[in-house]
């Protein structure tokens, strides 16, 4: 269900809404598909068990994060309220971190160090070198982003695997039409 193809945890989360531009497909619509995704992002172990307000403040992130990295592509200046909303949540704690006697990692913490883990992610992303690899998807409908760090910065989809099928598919049928 969740792609993680962007290169950067920010930039994923930002991706768990699917084609912005023409539909909107909104991967996180319950507390429950945020638990789903902050687990399948390795961010935490157990499920966090998230609440409607903690819903709110991901979506405000995401969402804000999604207009910060934009903005980088367009080489724009970023939104005021933008960065302040990353910028709060980025304050809080992070998830506690333990290694294991089998040299394994365990997560542990509330939704909202998840949350901070995720703000972090994409304020050393904007401020960083790596601001410059930041790129948007090359199929029209598709509207993710994801950092280029191919050989020759050329990499023109989020995913070859789906959009770049995609994308070289309907090019060949619209080369073959009659």
């Amino acid at each position: 269900m969740f792609a993680f193809v962007s290169g950067n945890l920010a930039l994923d989360f930002a991706g768990t809404v699917k084609a912005r531009a023409t539909m909107f497909d909104d991967f996180l619509t319950t507390p429950e598909d945020l638990d789903e995704w902050l687990l399948a992002a390795d961010l935490l172990d157990t499920a966090p068990h998230c609440d409607a307000a903690t819903l709110d403040r991901a979506i405000r992130l995401r969402e804000a994060g999604y207009r910060l990295a934009s903005a980088a592509v367009h080489d724009e200046p970023f939104a005021e309220a933008d960065r302040k909303i990353v910028n709060e949540l980025a304050a809080g704690e992070l998830p506690r971190l333990t290694l294991r006697s089998d040299a394994t990692i365990t997560r542990h913490g509330a939704p909202d160090a998840a949350l901070a883990a995720i703000a972090r992610s994409a304020i050393e992303l904007l401020g960083g070198p790596e601001r410059r690899l930041i790129k948007e998807c090359g199929r029209v409908e598709c509207t993710r982003l994801y950092l280029d760090t191919s050989r020759g910065k050329s990499r023109r989809w989020c995913d070859m695997t789906i959009c770049g099928n995609r994308a070289k598919s309907a090019a060949f049928r619209a080369r073959h039409a009659d």
